[in-house]
């Protein structure tokens, strides 16, 4: 595994967070990070990957910073209703994604970061995979048109492992033993002909469709399994958090 010395000035925030939550990880998983390298060292950049728990940002920002780069996530909002929470996730350069306005603030503020030069890393699905096998399922429009708009290269990011450290919608971590964390980043996803054309709703599907294939082909190498040949739509299949397994 190549790691990489931080290459951005980390700031109060990070000085406060990193000490704590990295040695917090490595006491409770281990990890495999596959093909980290593929992580651009500078340059604006979107990491996508497939959400299976709420652990994911911490385990994502390790892999990132392990390689150089200090993320930044798409956030909703409510995190930020808490004065100190939001004076910290701010100055950590959190974006918070008002979902009750559109998210239009959070796309603007993405694409700065991009431009800027900033890793930012999105779950294209929105939220937990309702996935009964832990699959991606279908996504939200937001990725694929940050990567449209900016024409920035889009890394897809197969993650596994931490649905064991932190189940979906539970509080408490099971943290012994310690979990296995794998991350295998891909190649950069193909919008070239896409970037082109105008941004249509059916072409911003195609883009999106592309991001989450490509998560899912990385997730499988990661699983030795085959992913369902058509993937879990809440709108169809409904919410099962919310109905009961």
């Amino acid at each position: 595994m190549t790691v990489r010395s931080l290459s951005q000035p980390r700031g109060w925030a990070w000085n406060l967070a990193v000490p704590i939550v990295k040695p917090t990880l490595l006491a409770t998983t281990t990890h495999d990070w596959r093909h980290g390298e593929r992580i651009p060292a500078d340059g604006g950049c979107l990491l996508v990957m497939n959400h299976i728990s709420h652990a994911d940002p911490f385990t994502a920002a390790h892999i990132v910073y392990d390689h150089g780069r200090l993320p930044r996530y798409l956030a909703k909002s409510e995190l930020f209703a808490n004065r100190w929470l939001n004076f910290f996730m701010t100055a950590a350069g959190q974006i918070p994604v008002d979902r009750r306005r559109g998210g239009t603030g959070a796309y603007a503020a993405a694409c700065a970061a991009v431009r800027a030069g900033e890793c930012v890393v999105i779950y294209p699905e929105g939220t937990l995979t309702r996935d009964p096998d832990g699959w991606p399922m279908t996504g939200k429009s937001g990725a694929a048109r940050i990567a449209l708009e900016t024409g920035c290269p889009v890394l897809p990011v197969g993650q596994w492992g931490a649905q064991d450290l932190l189940p979906p919608y539970t509080k408490r971590p099971r943290v012994v033993p310690r979990k296995h964390i794998t991350m295998s980043v891909g190649e950069p996803v193909d919008l070239s002909d896409l970037t082109a054309q105008e941004h249509t709703v059916a072409v911003v599907k195609q883009a999106t469709d592309r991001i989450l294939d490509a998560i899912t082909a990385q997730l499988a190498q990661i699983r030795g399994e085959a992913p369902p040949e058509q993937r879990y739509d809440m709108k169809v299949s409904g919410d099962r958090y919310k109905k009961g397994r």
